[in-house]
């Protein structure tokens, strides 16, 4: 549903004029959330596949059970939570700084987890099965609780789509320098080999990825927080029933009749597969497909760092694009290009050791890139479901946790899927290329391996062109603002 009603400037609006010296105050405080989780995300989910398989060496059906356990409760929390932060009557949980601020301490602490072994483990300890599972539930938790605050402030600062764009830069700026963690611990750590490294250098990330958590906790604001204090302390405003399962049901209802939001969350599901694809079998790809000898630890460590740095350079260098264009057209053809370099690699072999290195720097900082735009179209979501049913205050974080509650368990589905079928080729017992000795079962998993960076991509970026080409929204960039506010 949209309105092209043009109006005077409202308070949503207003909380992006705080500039000084140029510096957007409200934009900066809602970025630094970003620049933390951006610290920790990235070396989260670039290292804890390959720490858990190949240093703790947990077992393939351990992997698989705690896969489905993260599964499970990375759909169910994200809902359960968006409900909670859009209703409850307690401050820390209905005012987004407060969720940020409160929950940015338990967020770094549950980063450390996966760094820290309970003891040493042996080949197909079941502890370390255990130790995983705690860790995936932990963390993803603290984060949905923190980053779900912290997108219901994106929709929610204001409904102007050039104001928006301004929290998309600042955001891009700072997810730029958070995914440098990556760079800079693949070097102090010589890509994990230096353990020791590796886990001083993660103490350090979550300490300062808390301190800039607790700076949008305590200088980010909102409208939204102003009206929610005023509507709890009118009596009766909310009482013990608008937690009610019948008004969950109900609001869920009237998110998920939107055809726009079933739309997305359908194209979204296959990014959120291909991105955690990426992020968890990059390293392990490039270190089996690509001789030491072409490419020595040293580069490989700095084209890792590229494709988490990359992406936020491509979103800020395609603002224009973004404000002529419209996200809908931008995110479209990154599919095609993502389909269409994956068909080239495929066709030009994996011999082409170069090519190939480029080929999966590119695809992860493209996947990424484009990702980083969802924000916009959910906002916008947000707005129609606003405007339509004539809300109060948006349920931005019920929209976003519905979305991630189809989305979320294609982060399980990959790393599932691609150890299943790299096991299956021998890859459990042919993880160390140097102790290998029977070169034609490292061969064969080789050629898996390129199949899945080529085909994969492909038939993924088909299936998102099918799901995107049908949404509506596609003209936000030219209206100020798709709804009244009061």
């Amino acid at each position: 549903m949209r309105s092209r009603l043009r109006q005077s400037p409202s308070p949503a609006s207003d909380s992006m004029r705080q500039v000084m010296f140029g510096i957007h105050h409200n934009a900066l405080a809602y970025a630094m959330t970003t620049l933390g989780a951006g610290m920790m995300n990235s070396i989260f989910s670039f290292y804890y596949v390959k720490l858990f398989l190949n240093k703790y060496k947990i077992s393939e059906g351990a992997f698989h059970q705690s896969q489905v356990v993260y599964m499970i409760w990375n759909a169910v929390n994200d809902p359960l939570f968006g409900y909670i932060q859009d209703n409850s009557r307690v401050p820390c949980f209905s005012k987004r700084r407060l969720s940020i601020l409160y929950g940015a301490p338990f967020y770094a602490l549950t980063f450390l987890l996966a760094w820290f072994p309970w003891r040493s483990y042996e080949a197909g300890d079941w502890l370390s099965g255990v130790h995983l599972i705690v860790t995936l539930c932990a963390f993803d938790g603290m984060l949905t609780f923190v980053l779900l605050a912290q997108c219901a402030l994106f929709a929610e600062i204001s409904t102007h789509h050039e104001n928006r764009l301004t929290l998309i830069k600042y955001n891009q700026v700072a997810s730029l320098i958070g995914s440098s963690s990556v760079l800079f611990c693949g070097l102090v750590s010589e890509n994990m080999d230096n353990f020791a490294n590796f886990q001083s250098f993660a103490v350090v990330v979550a300490l300062l990825a808390c301190t800039c958590m607790l700076y949008t906790g305590f200088q980010s604001t909102s409208p939204y927080d102003c009206l929610a204090s005023k509507a709890t302390n009118k009596a009766g405003q909310r009482d013990g029933a608008a937690l009610s399962l019948s008004s969950v049901f109900c609001m869920t209802k009237q998110i998920l009749t939107q055809k726009d939001f079933v739309l997305f969350v359908s194209m979204n599901f296959f990014q959120v597969f291909l991105l955690a694809f990426c992020n968890n079998f990059t390293m392990i790809f490039a270190e089996h497909l690509i001789p030491q000898n072409v490419l020595p630890s040293f580069v490989k460590s700095i084209m890792y760092g590229a494709g988490f740095i990359c992406p936020q350079l491509l979103v800020l260098s395609s603002q224009n694009l973004l404000r002529t264009l419209g996200y809908y057209r931008v995110i479209l053809f990154t599919f095609y290009v993502e389909a269409g370099a994956a068909a080239v690699m495929f066709l030009l072999g994996p011999q082409h050791y170069y090519i190939l290195a480029l080929f999966l720097t590119g695809n992860m900082v493209l996947i990424q890139a484009s990702f980083s735009l969802f924000n916009l179209p959910l906002a916008d979501i947000i707005d129609a479901d606003l405007y339509k049913h004539k809300r109060s205050t948006p349920l931005s974080s019920m929209v976003f946790g519905t979305n991630a509650l189809f989305t979320k368990p294609a982060q399980s589905l990959a790393p599932m899927l691609v150890v299943g079928i790299l096991n299956q080729v021998g890859y459990e017992k042919l993880k160390d290329i140097a102790a290998v000795s029977d070169k034609g079962s490292l061969q064969e998993l080789h050629d898996v391996m390129f199949y899945l960076v080529c085909l994969v991509p492909v038939c993924v970026a088909a299936l998102q062109i099918l799901a995107w080409t049908p949404y509506s929204i596609r003209e936000s960039h030219t209206v100020d603002a798709k709804y009244i506010e009061t």
